[in-house]
């Protein structure tokens, strides 16, 4: 397996001379810089790529080439959308890179209510609180809706912690939850994101899957040209938020993804942290089932609790049988060595690692510390060092 490290460019607090020393030898990263819609130009993309190189690395993985909300929306004349999506693709297959990572969720990426919860031994994690979300969505925002949303003793808790809230603390949710889009993006306050959340009025899960075979339709078959593999990230957290449905979120969600445009080059970013929020979720047996297809893993865990929180957990930690679950991919890899397939080796990367020691100084981008994800990285190199030794009896 190809160790890899996401890194932000010229966004990131964090050096490439610095992850360098983490023995990461892979790049994951994608031009955040340009907003969503416009062609990434090959220009851009061969010089975030030659210094990526001139610092020993190689870029393995785009994460992610974003989808315009008109897009998941299926609004508008979205034929300029589309052509703008494939040239940039065609710039990044022309500069060799062949692994596009991205996601379909509506409005937001990834979501957390705290971006420094405490750790039981020190440092900090992202977490989710059901409770909080529910704050948010019925008493700061005002969602009719959300009341269905959320078991009665979640209801109870947000009035609590809503009733006991400052201005700061409400401001602060509204902070966490926008952290997850990096780069060049939208972020609303809460009068914002209650205007904004309007635009998917209508929008239920058939209406957004049909935009999203729609998307697969348009951009598939460029891919199978260009020699690119294309791979969904999961929902994050597995289920709807805000009134907006989530459609990546178990493993009849991916079936489905994969079936719609049926090609070697739609395929699935095996996140364990995002599938393993979900309680259905068997997430190295959905590793095994999809396992063809998955072309980049984000290797980290998550602990859950009854109402519906959950929070990172270290990398080995939390609810997910990590060992099981890089059994599954070293086997994989395996399988395509004895095939003679050429995309034999899957990059991972460490992910939403916890903030530890000087990380919280840093400033980095939420979930990606320094400190946080050289520990998970080294857990996760010992574990695939260790399945792969041959079996001894003492």
């Amino acid at each position: 397996m190809i160790e890899g490290w996401r890194w932000y460019g010229d966004l990131d607090r964090i050096s490439l001379g610095e992850i360098a020393q983490t023995g990461a030898t892979a790049i994951v990263t994608a031009l955040h810089e340009i907003p969503y819609g416009e062609v990434w130009p090959q220009a851009t993309i061969a010089t975030r790529r030659e210094q990526i190189e001139a610092a020993g690395f190689e870029w393995t993985v785009t994460e992610s080439l974003p989808i315009h909300e008109q897009i998941k929306r299926g609004e508008g004349d979205l034929a300029g959308l589309f052509a703008n999506y494939r040239q940039s693709m065609a710039n990044l297959s022309a500069e060799g890179i062949k692994v596009i990572c991205y996601n379909f969720m509506p409005l937001l990426d990834w979501t957390r209510t705290d971006l420094a919860a405490p750790v039981a031994r020190g440092g900090t994690c992202l977490r989710f609180s059901a409770p909080k979300m529910a704050a948010l969505e019925l008493f700061m925002i005002e969602r009719p809706e959300a009341e269905q949303d959320y078991s009665p003793e979640v209801i109870s808790a947000a009035k609590a912690w809503f009733d006991a809230s400052t201005a700061d603390d409400r401001d602060e949710l509204i902070h966490a939850v926008m952290a997850g889009l990096p780069g060049a993006y939208d972020r609303y306050d809460a009068a914002g994101l209650k205007q904004a959340l309007k635009a998917y009025d209508g929008i239920g899960r058939n209406e957004l899957r049909a935009n999203y075979k729609r998307f697969l339709d348009e951009v598939i078959p460029t891919a199978e040209d260009l020699g690119l593999s294309f791979g969904v990230h999961p929902d994050d957290p597995p289920r709807d938020i805000l009134g907006l449905p989530r459609i990546v979120s178990n493993d009849d969600d991916i079936a489905w993804i994969l079936g719609a445009h049926e090609s070697p080059a739609n395929g699935l970013t095996l996140c364990a942290g995002s599938l393993g929020a979900n309680p259905v979720n068997d997430v190295p047996a959905i590793a095994r089932r999809f396992a063809d297809k998955i072309h980049f893993a984000h290797l980290r865990n998550v602990a859950k609790d009854p109402d519906g929180s959950f929070e990172e957990a270290a990398h080995l930690g939390g609810d997910t049988d990590m060992v099981d679950l890089i059994s599954a991919l070293l086997d994989e890899q395996a399988r395509r060595r004895r095939t003679g397939r050429e995309d034999v080796q899957i990059t991972f990367r460490p992910d939403h690692g916890h903030d530890l020691l000087t990380d919280a100084a840093r400033g980095a981008h939420p979930g990606y510390p320094l400190i946080g994800r050289l520990r998970g990285l080294a857990e996760l190199r010992g574990v695939i060092a260790g399945l792969r030794m041959p079996q001894t009896t003492h």
